[in-house]
């Protein structure tokens, strides 16, 4: 293990501090954009603002290979109880998944790398809008890969539970695909007391819940990961107990490691709505939404991050179950080889892990950020 790299600690616990009292959410990162920005042109670094509106990208220029180190900014549209004197000034929003700690520990490892250069290309890309809505995506799309060609590109997310010296580097799926799903029953309304006389739909949309759960217990392989969610019911009015509504909408989620079980998700949902519905004598409209891919860690691109976490920290797991959640980092990983990596952000204060109100990134796991993505760039450039 190396010594971690000399930067200012307290000046990047300040900076991802002040992160964390101004959040912003995804496309509307303009304060954290801006302040991303200045940084890397203080450090000499060649930079590109404005990519699908609010990404960064600064580029340390260097010969041969070129790679892509990859930290989201945007905050979580909820509000934060963590009571700490840098939690939100902003209502309703909040870093309540440690994007602040990511775009901080990226900069600090620009601030090593500039007087340090590892001889490689590295792009240094700042991501808006991770959280759901489609920041990766749309840099790939406004030509993030033909404009800084990487050869690898690497995420990395903090991870309670994990020391804040210890990563996971594993090959294979990290997190899951996340798509979305809507159905709507579409019957006839009539009075409570004479339901002969309409075509009620909230009984099928009870045996379409009651059986939604059997697209991944009987049609997907056991073996293989699947999740299946509904999350949103809306039906009649409870001003009105003795109407029965014309409509149901139900919608949710749909998880899976690979394109074959994603497709059966799709399949088996809406074969299962029109099937009940037709059962019932209504009309069943289905969409599946195709939002984020899994993320699949790439051999290669994981043995140089598994080198590289080897020589910046002393704890290094291979073996780490994979998420459920989703990352659109797999839309940066389709266009090169890539890896996505855990570091641990020690234990989860008071049971408040991501997405949590009283969530709050540990400075303490600074440093082995910053030393690993350093290390990257030195590993790559052997």
């Amino acid at each position: 293990m190396t010594k971690h790299p000399d930067f200012d600690l307290p000046a990047l616990v300040a900076l991802r501090r002040d992160l964390h009292a101004h959040p912003e959410l995804g496309f509307e990162e303009h304060r954290t954009a801006a302040l991303v920005a200045e940084r890397l042109r203080a450090l000499g670094l060649e930079v590109t603002t404005g990519i699908a509106g609010t990404g960064v990208v600064g580029t340390l220029r260097g010969t041969g290979r070129a790679i892509g180190l990859r930290a989201d900014m945007d905050a979580l549209a909820m509000p934060e109880s963590s009571g700490k004197p840098w939690a939100s000034t902003v209502p309703g929003q909040m870093h309540a998944c440690g994007h602040d700690g990511h775009t901080s520990m990226l900069l600090g490892a620009a601030e090593v790398l500039a007087a340090a250069p590892p001889g490689i290309t590295v792009h240094f890309i700042f991501q808006p809008a991770e959280e759901g809505r489609g920041g990766a995506k749309a840099m790939v799309e406004a030509g993030l890969f033909q404009q800084f060609p990487c050869d690898m590109v690497f995420g990395l997310h903090n991870m309670p539970g994990l020391a804040c010296d210890e990563m996971a580097v594993v090959p294979g799926p990290q997190l899951a695909s996340s798509d979305s799903w809507t159905l709507t029953l579409r019957g006839e309304g009539t009075h409570g007391a004479k339901p002969h006389l309409g075509r009620d739909p909230i009984p099928a949309a009870g045996m379409f819940l009651a059986g939604l759960q059997t697209v991944t217990g009987r049609i997907v392989d056991p073996l293989q990961p699947a999740v299946v969610s509904a999350c949103s019911l809306r039906a009649g009015d409870p001003k009105a107990l003795n109407v029965i509504p014309d409509v149901v909408e139900i919608g949710g989620t749909a998880r899976a490691y690979t394109p074959q079980v994603r497709d059966q998700l799709e399949e088996g949902i809406g074969r299962l709505a029109h099937g009940i519905a037709a059962a019932q004598g209504l009309e069943a409209e289905f969409t599946f939404i195709r939002r984020i891919p899994p993320v699949v860690n790439e051999a290669s691109a994981t043995q140089v991050a598994l080198a590289a976490a080897r020589r910046a920290l002393p704890k290094v797991r291979t073996e780490f179950p994979p998420s459920t959640a989703g990352d659109d980092f797999a839309f940066f990983a389709g266009e090169a080889p890539g890896c996505y990596v855990w570091l641990g952000n020690g234990p989860a204060q008071d049971g408040a892990l991501h997405h949590n109100t009283g969530y709050d990134f540990n400075d303490a796991a600074l440093p082995s950020g910053v030393a690993f993505w350093v290390a990257l760039a030195r590993e790559a450039a052997s």
